[in-house]
């Protein structure tokens, strides 16, 4: 709790991954808000009032979590509406000329992008995932139409992930390898490099328009 109300202020990206490794965290613990506080936060040199803020934190996620049917997989509309910020403020960002450097990095991004959503889509065919009709009979193309990661994909919400979520979740993906000390590729921390990069500078510019506003015009 104390640790993402820094990173809200400070860093809405690390903030964001924080948070979707926060939902995993409950899932690990069975979504039970006793085993929480005790096997976790009771680990925390915390005051009891302290422990007392935290376990009410994690347990108002945990409804969250049950009241919108993220207990298995999936992300909290809290964290849901941060990452869709970003995404229309990037939009904003490459529509606009005032801001050159960060579309040079975009289009320098962009192909470890279509590489990252190329290795998604290969798991998924591995897996048996065939291609779906859309709900209006189109077929999906071109992996266009990639759900937010496996656990994104067990929602079934059908939704198109956007170039930003794919980069969040190559973000969270490589943070989870190295929590569990399995080997990385050097293509793959060549392409996460350049991806930090460019969503570090959507983060900064996030910051900016809260604090005081970009110009877009």
């Amino acid at each position: 709790m104390f640790v993402s109300q820094e990173l809200r202020k400070k860093n809405i990206a690390e903030y964001l991954l924080y948070m979707w490794q926060v939902e995993d965290l409950i899932r690990a613990y069975d979504c039970s808000l006793s085993r929480i506080r005790r096997e976790y936060i009771e680990r925390f040199d915390y005051t009891d009032e302290q422990k007392e803020e935290m376990t009410d934190w994690y347990g108002d996620l945990l409804r969250m979590m049950n009241q919108e049917g993220c207990r298995e997989g999936g992300h909290l509309q809290i964290n849901q509406i941060v990452l869709q910020q970003l995404v229309e403020l990037n939009a904003q960002l490459l529509s606009s000329s005032k801001f050159p450097f960060y579309n040079s990095e975009y289009y320098k991004v962009l192909p470890f992008i279509v590489e990252l959503r190329q290795k998604t889509g290969d798991r998924r065919q591995e897996t048996g995932d065939r291609r779906r009709e859309t709900g209006d009979g189109r077929r999906e193309t071109g992996g266009r139409r990639q759900e937010m990661g496996d656990r994104r994909q067990e929602t079934g919400d059908g939704r198109q992930e956007s170039e930003i979520e794919t980069c969040f979740n190559g973000l969270y993906g490589v943070m989870m390898l190295r929590l569990q000390k399995k080997e990385i590729s050097q293509n793959t921390l060549h392409a996460i490099k350049e991806i930090t990069t460019f969503i570090g500078m959507l983060s900064d510019y996030y910051q900016k328009d809260k604090n005081e506003g970009l110009e877009f015009e």
